[in-house]
């Protein structure tokens, strides 16, 4: 069996399983790995072996792309203290506690035992993001959680390069380098990131064309990761920070059915890319332990250590940092709360971003010899992040229910209720100042009429009732009506960012109600 119809048979597999995993209401990413591993110890199943830059060049963009798109500028303002303390302390302690621990325990070099603790050192939001999809967090919580495992990657990614750095070259390690190679890195990835927002944003709004408009969406994550990556910094973040501005001014960029079918596209694309990818995780591990020395044979004891390190480490960190932040804002009667702490903590699953960097350690030092326990690193790598993806995953929901912070469906349905009776109410104060059949001239002389169907259409959403009489396409002056509806849905659409400016809704929200306005307008400019 060759290697193309094995990666086509676990797309297969891998698309089933994560279709399987939404209808039964489990974590996919969970379930994928159990899958992966599975298919990997079969014996009739070849080894599969991922060139060092797959991952971290082809499948790691679109997917952080996305991922950060989901979260906005305003929500990363409201959380960025905590955050800051989670990227740059937690993912420090955790490279030199699991190093520490690496290197008492396993046959590692320090330099080895270094570089495994900076891959495992951030929480991945790729697999962050997957298994938060299926839970009601509050905003502030799914923000926190989403931000940290977004940027901490930036950290992560430069203990890493002068992990590898000291492995390959034998170089000593100083305080002053390490900064100056961070600011470099993150700092030049923030900029070429904001720079291809900026650009991509301009040429999006000249643009109306949804196949190119999709192109354009489809390659952006990829060019920012590029140019960063050429340039010498991180494309990492830079991928980041273009689908965080991207995505805060999404609903600016083109029109209704571009941003649909760019929706349906990424959501289509990521779905996909999840799903090979966490099998793969899976499917790595029996690979990777072929390859192991005769020393290297205690990994099956050495992974649960880790693993334990990790999480230790961070509800070592997350626990006292919340207490402090809660005594300084001395809510409540005094005690403290182990619920928003707890959901932080149990969200730190490893995912695709150590995996990425595990493979694209170097095979060799500088002076041509194998680099030494490059497997162990790798085994060690994947089997931590497929027990976080499994332990965490399968236990998170039950986490978030027990600690009791988890959105009721209710209170969703009431905020969109409220919102959707807000915006129509903007848009029937519009219609109203539309009463004048002067500025309708245009229209023809079914203006009134339609002027009269778009007003009851408006007052039936206000009171959240139906009427039969609305959906005849007959009975309604078409062309008037589709006009003076689409003149009424840019209204809502900007009441709607001004109720998300205002910090009166949800991010989710807005999104969710914006998706319904452009499918609303979609439909008008098809029967038009």
């Amino acid at each position: 069996m060759t290697g193309l119809i094995v990666i086509l048979l676990l797309v297969v597999l891998a698309t089933a399983v994560a279709t399987g995993a939404r209808r039964w209401s489990l974590p996919a990413p969970s379930l994928l790995v159990v899958a992966g591993l599975i298919v990997g110890l079969m014996p009739w199943v070849p080894e599969v072996r991922l060139p060092p830059h797959v991952i971290s060049v082809l499948v790691l963009p679109p997917l952080l792309f996305a991922s950060a798109g989901e979260i906005s500028v305003r929500d990363l303002r409201t959380v960025w203290r905590p955050v800051t303390a989670l990227v740059f302390g937690l993912v420090l302690a955790s490279a030199v506690a699991v190093g520490f621990v690496a290197r008492a325990i396993t046959p590692l070099t320090a330099a080895g035992a270094f570089i495994l603790g900076s891959v495992l050192a951030s929480t991945d939001p790729v697999a962050v993001t997957a298994l938060g999809r299926r839970l009601s967090l509050p905003a502030r919580v799914q923000a926190m959680v989403q931000a940290e495992s977004l940027f901490n990657d930036a950290t992560s990614l430069v203990l890493y390069k002068v992990a590898v750095a000291t492995a390959v070259t034998g170089s000593v390690v100083t305080v002053s380098g390490t900064v100056e190679q961070f600011l470099v890195l993150a700092g030049g990835g923030v900029l070429i990131g904001a720079v291809v927002a900026a650009l991509v944003a301009l040429i999006r709004r000249r643009t109306e064309d949804p196949t190119l408009e999709t192109v354009i969406a489809l390659v952006t994550p990829y060019a920012s990761y590029v140019i960063a990556e050429q340039s010498h910094t991180s494309g990492v973040t830079a991928v980041i920070v273009s689908g965080v501005v991207l995505g805060s001014a999404g609903h600016r960029l083109g029109n209704a059915p571009v941003r649909l079918q760019v929706h349906a596209v990424y959501n289509t694309l990521t779905f996909l890319l999840e799903s090979v990818v966490f099998a793969l995780i899976g499917l790595e591990i029996p690979s990777a332990v072929r390859h192991l020395a005769h020393d290297e044979r205690g990994w099956p004891l050495w992974v649960p250590v880790i693993t334990f390190t990790v999480l230790a480490i961070r509800l070592l960190w997350i626990f006292p940092l919340s207490a402090l932040i809660q005594f300084r804002r001395k809510e409540g009667d005094g005690r403290l709360s182990w619920r928003v702490p707890a959901v932080l903590s149990w969200a730190g699953t490893r995912g695709v971003m150590p995996l990425a960097a595990a493979l694209s350690i170097p095979l060799t030092t500088q002076a041509g010899a194998p680099l030494p326990h490059r497997s162990l690193i790798l085994t060690l790598t994947t089997g931590t992040i497929a027990l976080t993806l499994v332990f965490q995953g399968f236990t998170l929901a039950p986490v978030v229910r027990r600690s009791g912070i988890a959105l009721e469906p209710e209170h969703t349905a009431r905020e969109e209720a409220r919102t959707r009776r807000h915006i129509a109410k903007a848009a029937l104060a519009e219609l109203r100042q539309l009463g004048d059949l002067d500025q309708l001239a245009g229209l023809g002389t079914a203006a009134e009429t339609a002027l009269k169907q778009v007003r009851r259409h408006l007052e039936a959403r206000i009171h959240q009732t139906e009427d039969a009489r609305y959906n005849d396409p007959d009975a309604r002056p078409a062309d008037a009506y589709r006009e003076i509806r689409r003149t009424l849905i840019a209204i809502e659409a900007a009441e709607l960012q001004s109720l998300y400016r205002a910090n009166r809704i949800s991010n989710a929200t807005r999104r969710r109600i914006q998706r319904e306005l452009d499918l609303e307008e979609a439909s008008l400019r098809a029967r038009g």
